[in-house]
């Protein structure tokens, strides 16, 4: 039996080290960033109507789309961010569940699913628990200027543009508050990867 693990949290809430930490235990970790940018590589349906809908501007030289400059239009328009969604997240779903078949075939026992958007996006559908990560915002404000060299002011756009925290733990089996030492949260993910196992036997 293969439990499908969802995991998701607001930016820089611990999820990616708790993706790495579920890996180093055995855990295939699907991410779902990478899976975006599969799904919009040149050429491709969703690179064609992404660059359609935002124009030639936001192309690099080698025609790869400028992460960068696509979340610098959408982060400050909800109407823009709700069109790139459109796009990219029924594409990126279908991705995401042939690769969690093939998992499933190939006999792996935990699949973790890591992904932002995880709620917002309507993926749940994918996943046996949702887990979610999350910290205080004054410390992800903390994390995003030391980080990601953000203002205060830009990392609050961040933060609100996404799920408020309380929404996330609403659809959560699993809440770990990742405002803590490392070795506090590997326990945390230790004790629940144990529990996991319990119940696949």
């Amino acid at each position: 039996m293969m439990v499908v693990i969802g995991l998701t949290g607001g930016i820089l809430s611990g999820k990616s080290t708790v993706a790495q930490m579920l890996s180093e235990l055995g855990a295939v970790v699907i991410d779902a960033d990478k899976i975006g940018h599969e799904v919009y590589r040149p050429q491709s349906e969703a690179w064609k109507e992404v660059v359609a809908t935002f124009g030639s501007e936001i192309l690099k030289q080698d025609g790869e789309i400028d992460r960068k400059r696509l979340a610098d239009i959408v982060f400050h328009n909800p109407e823009a961010l709700e069109r790139l969604n459109q796009i990219m997240h029924p594409r990126m779903h279908d991705v995401m569940k042939e690769k969690i078949e093939r998992l499933r075939r190939e006999g792996v026992g935990v699949v973790v699913l890591e992904a932002a958007l995880l709620v917002e996006a309507k993926w749940t559908d994918l996943v046996d628990q949702v887990w979610v990560t999350v910290a205080p915002e004054a410390t992800v404000i903390s994390r995003l200027k030391s980080r990601a060299g953000l203002s205060e002011e830009q990392a609050l756009a961040r933060i609100r543009s996404q799920l408020s925290l309380e929404e996330r733990a609403r659809h959560a089996d699993v809440v770990i508050n990742t405002d803590c030492s490392l070795n506090e949260t590997r326990a945390v993910v230790e004790g629940l990867w144990e529990r996991i196992h319990c119940n696949i036997k």
